[in-house]
């Protein structure tokens, strides 16, 4: 697809289907989604662009999302399966997530994670701020540049680089390249009381 796309883009999709969008969506961009996967990549990228709107991945199960941009307010609430890459979010993101795997390659806004009992968070805090976004009542936040976060050092790598070859990000591929010295500016985060890290998700669709 090309241009932009309306409301709710690949609500309810499932497993098989892939979606690939050149340009921007509005909100509930793959509410309920079960599987499959959608990729969007916006005619400008930077920090300045939203490239989806609000309550992207409400309810969503399970499948794959990579944005090469910003997203709205609400992202992945109720989230309990999809593994999602995207370069910025608005307020609430992550509320009363119970399971996947989310990354976000920039600025959060306010109450990140409130709720949220399952799945892990990466974020990229380069203006090191995160901290005070976080609703720290159930989660917890941890950096990843140390002996014991080998496993989830080596598996966001994994991520930014299907993140890459999926939308050619440039914010994604500076990351990479420099990420001896990057890796120091991500936060885990993670339920209080998680005792095993879900870093394992499926490949394909």
């Amino acid at each position: 697809l090309t241009g932009y796309a309306g409301q709710s883009l690949g609500a309810f999709l499932i497993s098989g289907i892939s979606i690939y969008l050149q340009g921007a969506a509005n909100d509930y961009l793959g509410k309920g989604m079960n599987g499959g996967k959608i990729v969007i990549t916006p005619k400008y990228q930077g920090d300045k662009f939203s490239s989806a709107g609000n309550t992207c991945l409400y309810g969503a199960t399970g499948g794959k999302l990579f944005v090469a941009g910003n997203v709205g307010e609400r992202f992945c609430v109720r989230n309990s399966g999809v593994m999602a890459v995207v370069e910025g979010t608005g307020d609430h993101a992550c509320e009363y997530m119970t399971g996947g795997v989310v990354v976000i390659l920039g600025k959060t806004g306010v109450n990140f994670g409130a709720g949220m009992t399952g799945g892990v968070a990466f974020i990229y805090d380069k203006e090191h701020e995160f901290i005070d976004k976080l609703n720290q009542e159930l989660v917890i936040a941890s950096r990843i540049d140390t002996d014991e976060m080998d496993e989830a050092r080596h598996y966001l790598k994994r991520l930014l680089r299907i993140h890459i070859n999926e939308t050619s990000s440039k914010k994604a591929k500076d990351i990479l390249e420099n990420f001896r010295h990057t890796v120091r500016d991500f936060w885990l985060v993670r339920p209080k009381d998680m005792t095993k890290t879900p870093l394992n998700p499926e490949e394909g669709d």
